[in-house]
C-alpha cells in the first residue's frame, strides 16, 4: 500500500516514520531544501518510540511530473493549513497519481480543512484527523515528539463511514503513537478548537508558555471569554463537542488540559518567531467566520485574531 506525505515538516516526517515502521511504501512531497536534507535519512525522536528510516526506505519528490501515474492509495496532508488551497488544486490537476480507490486524510490544526479538498474530490474520499500530539522539527529531516495527551483520531466530517481506516490507525499505533477511528470526529475537533483558540493566540501575543496563562486572572478572563464565544458559535451552528457548556469545559481545561501541556509553546508562537505565516485563519479565524454567519458575538476572538494578523503583516 502506497502513501504520499504532502508536507514534509514535523508532522509529515513523524507520521512518515510511523508508516515506514509498519511496512507501508511511503513517498514524501518536499521542498528542494528538505529533500536534500532527507537524503541523510529521517528520524522520529522525542518522548515516544524512537524511529529511523534510511533513504532507501522511502522516496522524495519535488515535482508532480516525476511521480508515476496510478501510484498512491493514500495521501496524508500534513502541511500547514495555509497550503491547503494550493495542495488541493495541484492534487486535482495531477489526479493521475492517485489510484481509483484513493483516500485523502488531512492531519492539521483547525476545523473545516476538508472544504478545500471537497471542491475537487468526493466526500467518500476525503477524511480528517484530530492530532493533539505535539511535533517539532529541530532539523529538516528530524521530527521530535514533544507532547502527548490523547490518541490521534481518524474520521469523516461528512458523515462517511471511516471504519476502513482502522488499517491506518493500527499502523500508527504500532509505531508508538496511539490512534483510533471515530464516528464523532467533529466533536473532537471542536474540543481541540476550544483548546487551541484559547491558548495559541494569547500565549503568542504575551510570549509565554501555556501554563503561565493560568497564573493570573487577567489572562484567565480573556481565555474564559474566548471559550464562551466558541460555545455560543457551536450552539448556534448546530455543531457539538464533548461538553455541554463552557463552564463544564473550563473545569477540564484548567484542571487537566493546560497542566498536562504547561511548558508548551504554541505553533502560532513558533511560526511568528520564524517569521512564517500562522494558521490563525483555521483557528480563531474559523470561529469568526462561523460566528458571523450565525450572528454570534465573537469580539474577543476577533481582537486576538487581529493582533496575530497585525504581527504577521509586519514581515509578510
Amino acid at each position: 500500500m502506497n502513501i504520499l506525505i504532502e508536507g514534509s515538516g514535523a508532522v509529515g516526517i513523524g507520521l512518515g516514520c510511523s508508516m515506514i515502521n509498519s511496512g507501508f511504501n511511503v513517498s514524501f512531497y518536499a521542498s528542494e531544501k528538505t529533500a536534500e536534507a532527507m537524503k541523510e535519512g529521517i528520524e522520529r525522536t522525542g518522548i515516544l518510540k524512537h524511529l529511523k528510516a534510511t533513504p532507501d526506505m522511502y522516496k522524495v519528490y519535488t515535482s508532480y511530473a516525476d511521480i508515476p501515474s496510478d501510484e498512491f492509495d493514500y495521501v496524508f496532508v500534513t502541511s500547514k493549513t495555509i497550503a491547503n488551497e494550493d495542495i488541493s488544486k495541484k492534487l486535482n490537476e495531477n489526479s493521475r497519481i492517485l489510484k481509483n480507490d484513493y483516500n485523502i486524510i488531512i492531519f492539521q490544526n483547525g476545523f473545516g480543512n476538508d472544504e478545500f479538498y471537497l471542491n475537487y474530490f468526493p466526500k467518500e474520499h476525503v477524511f480528517c484527523a484530530r492530532v493533539i500530539t505535539g511535533f517539532t522539527r529541530p532539523k529538516r529531516n528530524i521530527s521530535e515528539v514533544t507532547v502527548y495527551t490523547e490518541p490521534i483520531l481518524l474520521g469523516s466530517l461528512q458523515g462517511v463511514d471511516a471504519s476502513f481506516l482502522e488499517i491506518i490507525a493500527n499502523a500508527i499505533t504500532e509505531s508508538g503513537i496511539p490512534s483510533e477511528v471515530t464516528d464523532k470526529l467533529s466533536e473532537y475537533l471542536w474540543a481541540k478548537m476550544l483548546y487551541n483558540c484559547a491558548l495559541n493566540p494569547l500565549s503568542t501575543v504575551l510570549g509565554v508558555n501555556y501554563g503561565k496563562l493560568t497564573e493570573n486572572q487577567y489572562s484567565k478572563d480573556i481565555m474564559n471569554r474566548i471559550i464562551e464565544e466558541i460555545f455560543n458559535v457551536i450552539n448556534a451552528s448546530g455543531y457539538k463537542t464533548l461538553w455541554d457548556s463552557a463552564e463544564e469545559y473550563k473545569k477540564v481545561f484548567y484542571s487537566k488540559l493546560v497542566p498536562d501541556t504547561y511548558n508548551h509553546y504554541s505553533s502560532t508562537y513558533q511560526d511568528l518567531m520564524k517569521k512564517n505565516k500562522t494558521e490563525i485563519d483555521s483557528l480563531n479565524g474559523k470561529v469568526i467566520a462561523i460566528g458571523e454567519k450565525y450572528d454570534v458575538d465573537v469580539s474577543v476572538n476577533r481582537t486576538l485574531y487581529n493582533m496575530i494578523k497585525s504581527i504577521e503583516s509586519s514581515y509578510l
